[in-house]
C-alpha cells in the first residue's frame, strides 16, 4: 500500500516538532509560541501542503 504522506513531507513535520521543543515554533496569525504536540504536527502538515508536497488532505467535521 503506497504512503498517505511523502518522505519530504515528514521532515517538515519532524522539523516544526523540533522548533516546538526549542520554543522557537510560533503560530500564524497571532505568533504566539506553540507548546502543544498536536498544534505542532498540524503546522508541520500545513507547510507541506502549501510547498505542494504529498499530504493527505485534511479531516473534516461530520455533520
Amino acid at each position: 500500500m503506497a504512503r498517505k504522506t511523502s518522505k519530504s513531507a515528514s521532515k517538515d513535520v519532524k522539523r516544526a516538532m523540533h522548533k516546538r521543543k526549542e520554543g522557537t515554533l510560533k503560530s500564524g496569525r497571532s505568533g504566539k509560541t506553540v507548546k502543544s504536540r498536536k498544534q505542532a504536527i498540524a503546522i508541520g502538515l500545513s507547510e507541506a501542503r502549501q510547498k505542494g508536497k504529498k499530504v493527505a488532505p485534511k479531516k473534516r467535521s461530520k455533520k
